[in-house]
């Protein structure tokens, strides 16, 4: 791999390093549907708006988690770990100085200072040609499959994995289940997350980035959190992990002993997940 780095910078061999791998939508950033407030408005907590889109606000975290973040970024390797595509990714504006690593398209592209790193991307490509189905025939059984009447859009991220965007209310019960019976034979995962259902080849995980990462900043402890089932393998990866209480992995119960389950639902656990990766990186830069 190319821009292999031992120790981050300023760093010494010696020195503890934790790296932050952390989902973005759900978990540290909510749009206005997903912020889940639950108190009085006068006791609401005072928000910051991280996205514009179509020249619109579209996502936001508390002023207070933004505080976090910022601290977090400084103290840490913090590496913003999302399935959104590199487009999409570059429309968040998140608090605090900006990450020198980010994994984006669900571990497709490992971008170092906003580029992303071309032989990462051959080894990922590399892995899905030999081990899945085509994309092609994904999308053409997604096209057979799926109906007008509940069907929104159909979409491709970055040439890796598809998904569709459909009216949940709408959606056929079972249908979900059907699919991911078709793909998985196939090395195809499926996941359904709010009205999107992403279908990806089993290779392209945020896990094997985040481990890629962690080798180029010698890493000696890496923390995650996610609320998804696209997220389960990060979680799984990392010495430690949290889910907030809400998302794909709180509905069907999943858990691992290395993951914590949060109470908290919506922006406030966006905070709460901030609050326990400072703690666990102040605990392990206690032990310098």
């Amino acid at each position: 791999m190319s821009a292999t780095v031992t120790t981050p910078e300023g760093g010494s061999p010696e020195a503890p390093v934790t790296l932050v791998a952390s989902d973005l939508d759900r978990t540290l950033i909510y749009s206005a549907a997903a912020l889940q407030l639950t108190m009085p408005d006068d006791r609401a907590p005072r928000l910051l708006c991280v996205e514009v889109y179509d020249r619109a606000p579209l996502c936001y975290m508390t002023e207070t988690a933004a505080a976090l973040l910022g601290e977090l970024a400084r103290t840490t390797v913090f590496v913003p770990t999302t399935t959104r595509t590199r487009e999409q990714y570059g429309r968040i504006h998140l608090p605090g100085p900006a990450p020198r690593y980010a994994i984006c398209a669900n571990g497709g592209h490992i971008l170092v200072d906003g580029v992303s790193d071309p032989d990462w991307q051959q080894h990922v490509t590399g892995r899905i040609s030999g081990e899945c189905a085509s994309l092609a025939e994904v999308r053409a059984h997604l096209q057979a499959a799926s109906d007008p009447s509940w069907l929104l859009k159909e979409r491709v991220a970055e040439d890796l994995f598809a998904y569709l965007v459909v009216d949940r209310a709408a959606l056929p019960e079972g249908w979900v289940k059907e699919l991911t019976a078709w793909a998985d034979p196939k090395g195809w995962s499926v996941s359904l997350q709010g009205r999107k259902i992403y279908v990806v080849p089993k290779p392209l995980t945020k896990s094997a980035a985040m481990h890629e990462v962690a080798r180029r900043t010698g890493a000696t402890r890496t923390l995650a959190a996610g609320d998804s089932l696209l997220d389960a393998d990060l979680l799984l990866a990392a010495d430690r992990a949290w889910r907030p209480g809400h998302g794909e992995l709180a509905d069907c119960g999943w858990g691992a002993p290395n993951t914590e389950v949060l109470r908290e639902r919506g922006v406030a656990a966006g905070e709460e997940i901030l609050r326990r990766f400072l703690r666990a990186a102040d605990t392990q830069g206690a032990g310098r």
